[in-house]
């Protein structure tokens, strides 16, 4: 009776140790190292000749095909850092890469038929991606966000990129030995535009609309994702605003909204149709939110030292104000006085100019600022219509123009706050207090807008309302 025991005990503990003993395929626990000595895939990868290629590139190569999504057929392949995780389910079958930890410039997304990723593609781990077989185009038509995909599939709207299938992933992407920690690239409201796309981003100063009181991260009649306010008033007047997106397959989702101010850290990305640029979440470590509400600025605050708020304006005429210069440097095409029900404002925009290049400046009058130790210049800006960074519009200072050739003079560009692809068509935004204090003598500014009446990326508008020159009170 013992024996029997015995050996039906020992034949269990065989079988108990063979069973550990195993991996299975479908186990991607973070290993301790994983380098080109144990992952044979990347190594044939960096030991065939492939070229490796930046995020950038790859993602041309789509613009450049009339956003029709492209075969990659030649042996190319990316690298980058994972910016995004799934740990916290606020991420889907999509994993966002970045292409430095520190300081990034671009980013793309990869979708593929798996979730927890992040136990295998865990954040901040290094990726090679080899392109060769897969697509890069978007998730879904027109949605601004350029994706890898393995397959592509057509319908009424056009084409778009499918998820790579389990094979697909275990043969073109591979992972380094290296985890790096990713340094969050700072970023205002203002400053996010379709090149963030990707990036680990971090606003600091930030708080949620006050409306939002007692609310949480997901709101529970909605299906799938909820938008939250955030504002800022760190160097505007009023506020400024931003949206975070939050799944409804978070863990957090049922957490209460912070009601202090602070920072927030995540992938910024786009809502499901691409109409709205948005923060999502990696885990709710990234919000850190402990001090007080903060106050904006009001114009109240200032002395106004001079003030053009256009409604003088005459609707669609030439722009012609008093010393004002309205010069086009590429084509013919000028700014435009515009007035509706009563608000008066200045536009330029190149639609129907049947011009392959147009850029048009607007000149204010001088001034003077030896008078005061601190100026400040404040306006609002608008878009409409504008799909492409390349359709811009610039803000630029002189202190050496004659008041009559633009070209002559030497413009400084300045940092303000402008609409993008973000904002909502004629929503103005405010340009922040930009500081001139640090110029002397007569000082122009200068608005420019480069586009096209050709290209129909760059046939977008701009408009230009309550120019303020501001010193403090």
């Amino acid at each position: 009776m013992k024996t029997t025991t015995l050996a039906a005990f020992l034949l269990g503990l065989v079988v108990l140790l063979s069973v550990l003993s195993c991996v299975q395929d479908d186990d991607f626990t973070i290993p301790e190292g994983v380098g080109v000595q144990e992952n044979k895939g990347l190594e044939a990868l960096l030991a065939s000749g492939a070229t490796e290629i930046s995020i950038p590139e790859l993602k041309a190569k789509y613009t450049y095909n009339n956003s029709l999504p492209v075969l990659i057929d030649t042996d190319v392949y990316i690298k980058g850092i994972v910016s995004s995780s799934d740990k916290t389910g606020n991420f889907f079958k999509e994993i966002f890469i970045q292409n430095a930890a520190e300081h990034p410039s671009s980013g793309i997304k990869l979708i593929v038929n798996r979730v927890e990723t992040h136990n295998q593609y865990n954040f901040g781990r290094e990726v090679y991606i080899k392109l060769k077989g897969l697509y890069i185009g978007e998730e879904r038509v027109g949605n601004g966000v350029v994706t890898i995909g393995g397959s592509t599939q057509t319908n009424f709207f056009g084409t778009t990129v499918l998820r790579l299938t389990e094979n697909q992933r275990v043969q073109n992407v591979f992972r380094s030995a290296s985890t790096f920690d990713i340094v969050p690239l700072n970023l205002t409201f203002s400053q996010v535009n379709n090149s963030h796309i990707g990036i680990y981003a971090k606003f600091d100063g930030v708080e949620f609309t006050p409306n939002l009181e007692g609310k949480r991260y997901f709101d529970p009649i909605q299906d799938f994702d909820t938008l939250r306010q955030l504002q800022s008033c760190s160097g505007t007047i009023g506020y400024s605003n931003f949206t975070l997106e939050t799944s409804s397959y978070a863990d957090f989702k049922d957490v209460f909204l912070p009601l202090g101010n602070g920072a927030v850290s995540g992938v910024i990305s786009k809502t499901y149709d691409g109409s709205k640029l948005v923060v999502a979440l990696n885990t709710l470590d990234d919000v850190m939110m402990t001090d007080g509400r903060c106050i904006p600025l009001r114009l109240e605050d200032f002395k106004t030292l001079f003030k053009e708020d256009f409604d003088d304006a005459k609707h669609n005429t030439s722009f012609n104000f008093k010393s004002w210069t309205n010069f086009a440097e590429v084509g013919t095409t000028k700014w435009r006085e515009k007035n509706l029900e009563g608000n008066g404002y200045t536009e330029f925009g190149t639609f129907g100019t049947r011009a392959p290049v147009n850029i048009a400046w607007l000149v204010t009058p001088g001034f003077s600022m030896d008078a005061y130790s601190n100026i400040y210049l404040n306006f609002k800006a608008a878009q409409h219509h504008v799909d492409s960074p390349n359709n811009s519009l610039e803000v630029l200072i002189s202190t050496n123009y004659d008041g009559s050739n633009v070209l002559a003079a030497t413009w400084t560009p300045v940092k303000a706050a402008l609409p993008s692809q973000n904002n909502a068509w004629y929503e103005f935004v405010d340009s922040g207090l930009i500081d001139l204090s640090s110029y002397t003598g007569t000082l122009h500014v200068a608005f420019k807008v480069t586009g096209s009446g050709t290209d129909t990326t760059l046939d977008g508008a701009y408009q230009i309302d309550d120019v303020l020159l501001l010193t403090s009170n």
